[in-house]
């Protein structure tokens, strides 16, 4: 069964999203800004969402999260709770 990783930044707008990725994009560090701006309980870890399986995330999750590329920030992603920034760290297929 394919495993990944995964970090997020989770705010509730599109608009600061797109902030955020520029941020990261101009070499801001990813766990600082989740730290500083998720609303997840996981930003306090940095956004670290640890190894999780297929269909253990949302579907919008599992669809970036199982096809995009390792290392490289993905989003806005829009879920029910709001807008995500995501980066697979790791994969297993």
């Amino acid at each position: 069964m394919p495993q990944a990783a995964a970090r997020h930044i989770l705010v509730k707008d599109e608009a600061t999203c797109n902030e955020l990725k520029a941020k990261i994009e101009a070499g801001e560090d990813f766990a600082k800004l989740a730290q500083d701006h998720s609303s997840c309980p996981s930003g306090r870890n940095g956004g670290d969402l640890g190894t999780f399986g297929p269909g253990q995330m949302v579907a919008e999750f599992d669809k970036v999260v199982f096809s995009a590329p390792v290392n490289e920030v993905q989003g806005p992603v829009k879920t029910q709770f709001g807008y995500h920034l995501l980066e697979v760290t790791e994969r297993q297929d």
